[in-house]
């Protein structure tokens, strides 16, 4: 909670499930029934749900393609974070992946994103919008993938000092894995929570 209004959850794991500590995007839904049956239909997995989360809404646990782990959403009384842009707040959310071309059709046909592709750059990047807007980004990074943690979604949180917040997140007990750094969102850090669960902090740029 921030001002009262939420932010994000945090849930225990049930013990007879090995699965990694780790940050999970929700992607919204008018109908998690059908998207679950999108998402095995387009290569993906459904690996919990969907299912009842009391009168909060409805909701399913999926990997896409390449294994990387999300999310779907259908909202009833709870429709998702309600407070953006400020410090504490979710403000982005990348995946992390071998390479694009395979998970941004299966993103664009499962959610109707339109994929727009990076030619900027020599990067294997994509952005993927939604009614022209930009909702999440994707990136190949090949055999630079951690082979501890294959592909994966990455969530950033606004802060509005990221040297000063890594600085206290390390007097906290959290780890520091790529001190903090300029880059086109602005000055970020990629950074993990004392149980491992990795995160990006960003003070993003004006």
């Amino acid at each position: 909670m921030l001002d009262g209004k939420e932010i994000a959850g945090v849930g225990q794991l049930p013990p007879d499930r090995h699965l990694p500590i780790a940050w999970t995007p929700y992607l919204a839904t008018d109908d998690a029934g059908v998207t679950a049956v999108s998402v095995r239909s387009h290569g993906g997995t459904v690996g919990v749900g969907p299912i009842d989360a009391g009168d909060a809404g409805r909701m399913a646990i999926c990997s896409d393609p390449a294994g990387a782990v999300f999310g779907i959403w259908q909202a009833a009384a709870h429709l998702g974070t309600a407070l953006a842009g400020t410090h504490g707040t979710p403000v982005w959310n990348e995946l992390v992946t071998r390479e694009t071309s395979v998970v941004g059709k299966f993103y664009g046909a499962v959610f109707g994103h339109e994929v727009e592709t990076d030619v900027c750059t020599d990067l294997d990047r994509l952005t993927l919008h939604l009614g022209g807007r930009p909702v999440a980004s994707v990136r190949g990074v090949g055999a630079a993938l951690p082979r501890d943690r294959g592909p994966h979604w990455m969530t950033y949180f606004e802060v509005g000092d990221t040297d000063g917040s890594a600085r206290l997140l390390e007097e906290l007990g959290g780890h520091v894995l790529q001190p903090p750094r300029d880059d086109a969102r602005g000055r970020s850090a990629v950074v993990s929570d004392p149980e491992g669960a990795v995160f990006t902090i960003v003070t993003t740029a004006g």
